[in-house]
């Protein structure tokens, strides 16, 4: 704990008397100082395309940009560093995976009943433009996986079961996916499994090989990153078979008027220009976090979640979303206000005490309005810079305001 309170001072938004409150780390993770001097340093020393030419400034950032790939093909063991493939985020990362496959009309794709939209609308997409049957399993009443529930619908599928695309840990509510469990079912059934790892990937060990999932996707700018910046990783023998959404500049090794040859992953995949003060920067970040346990870090926020669900969980009209123990809930806490609009909420927290969380629907809209929750919850969520005396005051703050309110 005392290393971690050390650390704040690694973040420029912590520092000083008047550092707020940040409970969205689930949206977005704050910067520590050495991801900034990466992209600064970019931008001053070495501004150059890297990968391409072959002066200093661009060697130097081929240099760097190798040196990230090889640290986030070690924080993900990863087998080969041809495996990871930057993008722009998960969404990026999930649709390259849904729209690079090939379909036949009837496959069946299998996800949660509460999706984030990035791994909802492209397979509803496929669903639309090519016959796809998109199903949907069914969670248990708090919200936790129905394996029994899950098997079944897999048998049902058959030989027509393409894919399975689930979340790691639900952003929603901080529920953990037994994905390990489920990639053994898909796969003795000849499907495909797809993790969305952009809520586990910055608070716990993800270990590519002992999951054995087929694609893994998540976002940097949500474990100390910088934005536009994700990561897709795939199983070697299905990069080589999946086609690439953004065909162009150094996606092949050679072209003329009749042809191409495609380079092979992971470049096939970074067409363009690429981000590179991102990818330098992601590097930093992929450092600073291999620098610490992530075991550690899931232990931390799942006390944090303990203070806070144990001083809201028995207010009145304040009801939490999943189950009811922070402990199968890691650092995430949603909860619906009911009388009182969450956004509203959201905005008087920080106006009056400096205190940022997340109101909405959090990109879940399907969970909330098949369940009448039009107005969406407020979700606050942590990560190891946030202490538990920042969490008692906002128990305190968020009671005096539920006194006035409710």
């Amino acid at each position: 704990m005392s290393d971690f309170i050390a650390r704040r001072d690694d973040f420029p938004t912590l520092r000083g008397d008047d550092a707020p409150l940040y409970f969205d780390n689930a949206c977005m993770s704050l910067k520590p100082q050495s991801v900034i001097d990466e992209i600064h340093n970019y931008y001053t020393t070495h501004p150059s395309c890297g990968g391409r030419s072959v002066h200093r400034y661009a060697n130097q950032v081929s240099q760097k940009m190798t040196i990230s790939r090889r640290r986030l093909s070690s924080f993900i063991n990863s087998p080969t560093t041809e495996q990871v493939v930057f993008t722009k985020n998960a969404t990026n990362s999930l649709n390259q995976i849904a729209k690079g496959l090939s379909w036949q009309e009837g496959d069946i794709v299998l996800t949660s009943d509460r999706e984030h939209n990035s791994n909802l609308i492209p397979w509803l997409q496929l669903e639309q433009e090519q016959g796809v049957d998109h199903r949907v399993i069914p969670s248990l009443e708090d919200n936790s996986f129905d394996m029994e529930t899950f098997e079944m619908m897999c048998a049902d599928a058959g030989s027509k079961l393409k894919v399975v695309s689930l979340p790691q840990v639900g952003n929603l509510d901080g529920v953990e996916f037994p994905v390990k469990a489920a990639a053994k079912i898909v796969h003795d059934h000849g499907g495909l499994m797809v993790v969305d790892a952009a809520q586990s990937a910055p608070h716990m060990s993800i270990d590519v090989q002992d999951m054995d999932a087929d694609f893994i996707a998540f976002s940097l700018h949500k474990m100390l990153g910088p934005s536009g910046m994700g990561t897709l990783w795939g199983k070697a023998e299905l990069l080589d078979g999946l086609r690439t959404l953004s065909a162009g500049g150094e996606t092949v090794i050679s072209s003329d008027y009749d042809g191409m040859k495609w380079a092979n992953s992971p470049h096939r995949f970074e067409g363009g220009l690429d981000n590179y003060a991102g990818i330098l920067g992601t590097g930093a970040a992929i450092e600073y976090l291999s620098g610490m346990d992530m075991n550690d870090i899931h232990e931390h926020e799942t006390k944090l979640n303990s203070i806070l669900t144990e001083g809201v969980k028995d207010l009145h009209g304040i009801s939490i979303i999943g189950p009811q123990s922070a402990s199968k809930r890691g650092g995430i806490c949603s909860m619906i206000t009911e009388g009182f609009d969450a956004h509203e909420l959201a905005i008087l927290l920080d106006e009056t005490a400096g205190i940022m969380v997340r109101s909405g629907m959090h990109c879940v809209h399907s969970w909330f309005r098949s369940r009448g929750y039009e107005d969406g919850s407020l979700r606050a969520s942590f990560y190891f810079y946030n202490t538990e005396e920042e969490v008692r005051n906002f128990v305190d703050i968020f009671g005096e305001i539920h006194s006035a309110l409710f």
